[in-house]
């Protein structure tokens, strides 16, 4: 995955746009390094609906427990369930393996709030 092709939050999120109104989302690398190792992810419920930066998943490593915030609004339509039984697949490939979720809106993804990789990068490094 072109991680130039994604956008991202202040907190550590991927976002992937799959189609007008559909996104997918899972954590930075960045962020894998800050949790250390990975021993859980609380996915999401299908068809769940999650208001802009509200909390939807939970992630625990051996050093804490983080939330995982929606970048956009939308419907819960994919859930990355193999992460229940592996959770360490976050830890070995955020962003092919360790995908979390896909959040569908239900108008065209605005992705005006969300940050390059450019902007990401400066952001982690400030």
């Amino acid at each position: 995955m072109d991680k130039n092709t994604l956008f991202y939050t202040e907190d550590h999120e991927w976002v992937q746009v799959l189609d007008d109104n559909t996104v997918r989302i899972g954590i930075t690398d960045y962020a894998v390094e800050q949790l250390g190792d990975i021993v859980y992810v609380e996915v999401p419920e299908l068809d769940e609906k999650y208001d802009l930066e509200e909390a939807f998943a939970n992630i625990e490593s051996v050093k804490s427990t983080s939330e995982i915030y929606a970048p956009i609004a939308g419907k819960v339509t994919a859930v990355n369930e193999t992460l229940e039984d592996e959770p360490e697949n976050v830890n070995e490939d955020p962003y092919e393996l360790g995908w979390i979720c896909e959040l569908t809106s239900e108008s065209a993804v605005d992705t005006s709030h969300l940050i390059s990789l450019k902007q990401y990068t400066e952001f982690v490094e400030d």
